[in-house]
Order: C-alpha cells, then structure tokens, then sequence
C-alpha cells in the first residue's frame, strides 16, 4: 500500500485528495508555489513544499521541482489532480522513471489518448461508434476538402492535442474551409505547440455526455453510469448531472459496455472518462480524458463510491474495492462551478449546508483568490431523490452560499437551474444562450 502521495496541484482538487489521503491513512505533502502559501490544502497537509513562483510554469508545470520535492519529502507516489501535468506524458514517465508511483494510467496511455487522431483511431478498433470524419490528420488540404464535400456541411475542424475550445473551427460554407483550416492549424500550434488538426462532420446542438470509468491493474474494469455535461460557456461546462435526461437504460448499457471494452483494451488502470456526443438517439466517441475529472462528485453522489480512493487503491497494485454488479445509480445529482469573475479578497464566506449538499471548495475568510490560475473557485454539488427535487434543492444551496469579496457566477447559475428549457431536460449544448434569451 502506498504510505505517502505528493499532491501535484493546488485549489479545491488538492484538498479533495488530502481528505481522501487521511481517511486512507496515507501522509499527504503538498507543493505548492509562493502564491498558494496559505492555500486551505498546504494547511490541511501533513507536510508542504514550495516549488516555485505564481507564474504555473515555474511552479505546478515544474516537472523537475516536483520530482525533486517527491524525492525530498520520501513520497511513494505523485498524484496529478486534475490540469497543470495531469495528462503530461512526459511527467508521468518522469514520475515513473525516478521511482515513484504515478497515480494515473501508463504513460503511453496518456500519450496516445492525448492526441485526439490516436484516440479516435483506436476507438474504432474497439468497435466504439465515432462520428464521421478524417481517418486521420489533415495532411492535404485538397482532400480534406474532397472529404468535406462528400460528408456535408457543416463540418468542424479540431485540433489533434485540443481541449477547451482552442484550434475548433465550424466550417458551414465550402468557400471557407481552406481559410479556416489555416487558422484553426495556426491556433492549434499556439496553444498546444503542435498545429495538427482533423476534419469531422458538425453535429448540430448534440448533448455532451461522459461515462466513468474505474480500473485496477488485474484486469477489473468498471462503469459508474453517465454524467450529462451540455450546459457550457465557451466550451467549458458550467453544470453537471446524473443520469443524463437523454440516455435511455438501453443506451446506458450500450455506452457503459463499449467504454468498458476500450479501457480494457488499453490496459488502463485508475479513474478515467470517456466523452461521447449524442445526437438523434445515437452516440460518438469523442475523446478520454485519462485521469480524474472536476466533475466526479456528480457521480460519487450517485453511485456512492469514492472515485479518489479508487484510484489510489488502484494505483497501489490493488483490487477495486466493487465489481460492476455492485454499481447502483440511485436518486439524482447535479453540480455547479461556481467561477470567481476577478481576483480578490474573500471577504466574508459561508458555505450552505444541508441534507444532500457537499460543497468542494478551498476557501476561508481572507484568503486571496489569486489572478494566475484557473477561476473556479468552488463546486456545489447536492444529490435528490429525482431530478426535480434536485435541483429544487440545488437553487436553495445556490440562494444559500454566501460569497463576498470577488465576483462570481452564482446568480448565473441560478438562472440555469430555475430556467424553462434547463428543467425540460430537453436541450442541447447551446442552451446557455436560449436561457439568457428566456429573461431578455
């Protein structure tokens, strides 16, 4: 078993895995950089380390100061979190190489679902249905068109090592598609070193819904239900929830099968997700994400099971603690990011509480969101007995949270929570601008 993990991350996530460390019985040692001095997680750790100024990339994307910090601190692993190295490749190889235990799938796992042509490659290997599209990357521009032609506007352009919207370009119109084939190359290659793109058809509206999965290295796979991820700003989700109002018990089952089938044709071991797009009754590949993702509560609430502690289990060389007949989805969750719009100084907070509320959060009074990271700043997650009751509960947790001292995005998603077409069930991943359109 391990008996210390360095937490490699910071905010609501580090404290996340500090209370699932102690409740384990393992010493947790946190890094952290000048900015994160009184961060709640380097508070509540056995032990913490400074790596590095404000700025992330002499800090949390230090690979060498977090190694050295392992090393000095005499942990057994490292565990990622989420962002900053978390689907690093070369980190995970580093970890592994130095003697440590990287909590997380093999590197050339992360490797090869990192590059978004590989992953799709491989998911139709393993009998995963993907959207139509390039059968790999854009290497000639005259037959990405030809491809283009022949599938039917609109199509998307995408980046190979994407996410969170960077290098995806719509393209409706055949007079703009070598245009914008350049530019989504361009911004591709300056937000991810690597301008590699590919061509798939353009589902319009479709919901974004993911499955988790936990495996451990005796060749246990298993799926926790889905979580319903449609409600974005920007392509990045702002509520979660389980189960999905679209995915019927017959399409659960399909969908958990075949993610079920491609990790354990990758011999994954840990916590990962697999991302679909469904659309007209039907549902694609999209990409995995292979580590834990901000969202797990969603799906801690529903099932029951601590997906952190899984996954260190796991990583320790042991056995799940479940099989899939133990995995139950009961009653109803949802989960609001709750965004911080500026930095600042927490000025007066006061968490709600409550039957079925969990707020996974890393503030206090005082404490200094700081301008250098990302701005979500807590997650409020309440669990009901249906989706109604649900949410019922969700805009009382949200009308409950007290939160001064910087902007948030709290009355927003109030707005979402008590919306017609949010509470229909009945909508798709552009419904954020048709619930603004409900109030103008």
């Amino acid at each position: 078993m391990i008996k210390s993990i360095l937490i490699a991350n910071r905010g609501e996530i580090a404290v996340r895995i500090v209370r699932a460390c102690k409740e384990l019985g393992i010493r947790s040692v946190m890094v952290y950089s000048e900015a994160d001095q009184h961060s709640l997680p380097v508070k509540m750790a056995d032990q913490a380390v400074c790596i590095g100024p404000a700025q992330s990339r002499a800090s949390y994307l230090n690979i060498d100061n977090i190694i050295a910090a392992a090393s000095l601190t005499h942990c057994d692993a490292i565990h990622p979190g989420v962002g900053f190295l978390s689907e690093n490749p070369k980190f995970a190889r580093k970890v592994e190489e130095n003697g440590f235990i990287f909590i997380g799938p093999k590197w050339q796992t992360i490797a090869a679902m990192g590059d978004k042509v590989e992953a799709k490659r491989t998911a139709r290997k393993y009998g995963v249905p993907c959207i139509p599209g390039s059968e790999g990357s854009i290497e000639d521009i005259e037959k990405a068109y030809q491809a283009a032609e022949e599938m039917g506007y609109p199509v998307i352009i995408k980046a190979a090592s994407g996410g969170g919207g960077k290098g995806m370009r719509i393209v409706r119109d055949p007079e703009d598609f070598v245009g914008t084939l350049k530019i989504a190359s361009s911004e591709a290659e300056q937000a991810f070193n690597d301008g590699t793109v590919y061509l798939e058809k353009y589902l319009e509206n479709p919901r974004h819904v993911e499955v988790q999965i936990l495996a451990d290295s005796h060749g246990t796979v298993v799926h926790l239900g889905e979580r319903d991820c449609s409600v974005q700003e920007n392509h990045q989700k702002l509520v979660e929830e389980s189960p999905s109002t679209v995915v019927t018990p017959e399409m659960r089952e399909r969908m958990g099968s075949d993610a079920v089938r491609l990790f354990s044709g990758l011999d994954y071991v840990g916590a990962g997700t697999i991302e679909f797009l469904v659309y007209e009754n039907n549902y694609y590949f999209m990409e995995i994400n292979a580590r834990v993702q901000v969202e797990h509560p969603v799906t801690e609430m529903v099932t029951g099971v601590d997906i952190i502690a899984e996954q260190i289990l796991a990583a320790s060389g042991q056995r799940l603690s479940i099989t899939q007949d133990d995995i139950k989805l009961e009653g109803y969750a949802v989960e609001c990011r709750i965004n911080a719009k500026a930095p600042g100084k927490i000025t007066d907070y006061l968490p709600p509480g409550g039957f079925g509320t969990r707020i996974d959060s890393f503030l206090y009074n005082g404490y200094m969101v700081s301008p250098f990271y990302d701005s979500m700043i807590a997650k409020v997650i309440v669990r009901g007995k249906d989706r109604n009751a649900g949410l019922d509960r969700m805009y009382r947790v949200l009308d409950e949270l007290v939160l001064h001292g910087v902007p948030t995005n709290t009355e927003l998603q109030k707005r979402i929570i008590s919306s017609k077409i949010f509470r229909s069930g009945e909508y798709g991943t552009d419904v954020l601008k048709h619930i603004l359109a409900e109030e103008e």
